[in-house]
């Protein structure tokens, strides 16, 4: 296996990333890896959650004769910009100056190059999919396929009940509503015209809660014709796992569903009740050998001349 870094621009922006290549010759079969959500690095590492997500897939995909591209998003690791200045579609067109980058490579098969996205990366390359034919497979890990807007609002429902008990018994006093009060922050975001905002004090990325909640993934999902592995786990917080059987429905190629018991969003088995609090925990154990190898092998067979 080897590890080159590339460098491409979109927009203005200098963004970085790592190609890795399989041992021996190519031209190769290659995969982007499109990260998710945050100020997430080339590997999907937070400064305070190394989730370690796309650097694992790289690795395992490497071993099986798979190059792969990953990438910093915008004011992350060494890539240019401002992490709270990019929208939602600024990530979008990042992504598809980094498949233009992997298709040029020397050591790349132009036309077997498929797109891998992990929870905000899945709604990314749902929509790359959905414009590009000359995407060869599509692999969406954690994605979902309801409008942004109706996602969020499902996340605070399922997200309020594993809060820890002190923030409850707040909640509960002062009589709050987690899933009314996400729908208000939504409608004040929705109102703002910067790129930036602070809300309940805390400055967030305004622009790309705007046009996240706006997004629907239902009219890209429909226009893919390339096959599709979708992959959610049944102990997702953060996206529906209902939604596979509504890819299934909308995507005109041939695509596979798995909803993996046990599986948590950032793709590591959790067993009992889940809880986002345990992700701290999870992260010290590797990405699940089952999503892991499945997808390895999806790819690898999609991939094949």
């Amino acid at each position: 296996m080897r590890d080159i870094d590339i460098t491409f621009t979109s927009a203005g922006e200098r963004l970085t990333g790592t190609l890795t290549l399989p041992a021996g010759d190519g031209p190769f079969p290659a995969t982007l890896l499109v990260p998710g959500s945050g100020p997430v690095n080339r590997d999907s590492d937070h400064r305070r959650l190394p989730l370690g997500v796309t650097r694992q897939l790289a690795e395992a995909l490497a071993a099986a004769g798979i190059a792969s591209l990953r990438y910093d998003k915008r004011g992350v690791g060494a890539s240019t910009g401002a992490f709270l200045k990019a929208g939602f579609r600024d990530n979008m067109d990042d992504a598809g100056a980094a498949l233009a980058a992997l298709r040029e490579r020397p050591e790349i098969d132009s036309g077997r190059v498929a797109l891998t996205g992990h929870s905000e990366g899945a709604l990314i390359a749902t929509n790359l999919a959905a414009h590009d034919p000359a995407v060869a497979a599509v692999v969406l890990l954690s994605g979902a396929a309801k409008i942004g807007a109706e996602t969020l609002l499902w996340q605070a429902a399922r997200l309020a009940p594993t809060m820890p008990a002190f923030v409850r018994a707040v909640l509960r006093l002062t009589r709050t509503d987690l899933v009314a009060k996400v729908a208000k922050n939504h409608e004040r975001i929705r109102r703002t015209t910067t790129d930036a905002a602070r809300i309940g004090g805390v400055r967030v990325n305004a622009r790309w809660t705007r046009e996240f909640l706006d997004y629907d993934p239902a009219a890209d999902l429909a226009m893919i014709k390339a096959p599709v592995l979708a992959v959610t786990g049944e102990k997702d917080l953060q996206v529906d796992p209902a939604d596979l059987a509504r890819m299934a429905e909308l995507v005109q190629g041939p695509i596979e569903t798995r909803r993996i018991p046990d599986l948590s969003h950032i793709l590591r088995r959790q067993p009992g009740t889940p809880s986002v609090r345990a992700y701290k925990t999870e992260v010290r154990e590797p990405i699940d050998a089952e999503v892991r190898d499945l997808v390895t092998g999806w790819l690898v067979k999609e991939l094949s001349p």
